[in-house]
């Protein structure tokens, strides 16, 4: 069974194994893989932004109690301050070992949700990477949109130089 609900203080360590391991791969993000706990942390927790982890309830069979194993963050905050404030960004992370068994949905249906609940208008990535086609193909079917494409604008550890796209999806007309 699948949890998602907002992280805590407990929650640290793990989204800093997370962080870290996505971080270090240098695939899909353009932030610095040299980047502090401290400095991720900060990041991944910052002012204004709601922090979330997704975990799955396993069974202790020698107990029968569950325990619950974080498989997955994502943070939602405004793209923007000011009068760019009602356009919603997010941010996803799963770990290698749990990829494939429908996490990132999940927390993008309830990314999706949750900006809606917060009173966002629109969802706007600014920086997803074209090599990255598993989470292009799921923010398209979840609604997202490419609404620019950005050539050469990440530089792929093992492609090189490859294209970077904006993508949007508006929740309510103005």
């Amino acid at each position: 069974m699948l949890n998602i609900r907002p992280a805590t203080d407990s929650d640290r360590n793990t989204i800093w194994e997370i962080f870290h391991e996505v971080i270090a791969a240098g695939d899909t993000y353009p932030i610095d893989s040299e980047m502090s706990r401290d400095g991720a942390l900060a990041y991944w927790f910052g002012n204004g932004t709601h922090t979330y982890v997704a975990e799955l309830d396993r069974l202790k069979r020698s107990s029968f109690q569950t325990d619950q194993h974080v498989v997955g963050t994502y943070i939602l905050r405004p793209n923007q301050s000011g009068g760019g404030a009602h356009v919603a960004n997010a941010a996803f992370m799963v770990p290698a070992v749990a990829r494939g068994q429908g996490i990132g949905r999940a927390m993008g249906e309830h990314c999706l949700k949750e900006a809606r609940r917060l009173g966002f208008r629109a969802m706007q990535f600014n920086f997803v990477v074209s090599t990255n086609e598993s989470a292009v193909k799921l923010w398209q079917k979840l609604g997202m949109k490419i609404v620019a494409t950005l050539p050469g604008a990440f530089r792929h550890p093992e492609k090189g130089y490859v294209d970077v796209y904006v993508m949007f999806q508006l929740f309510a007309r103005a």
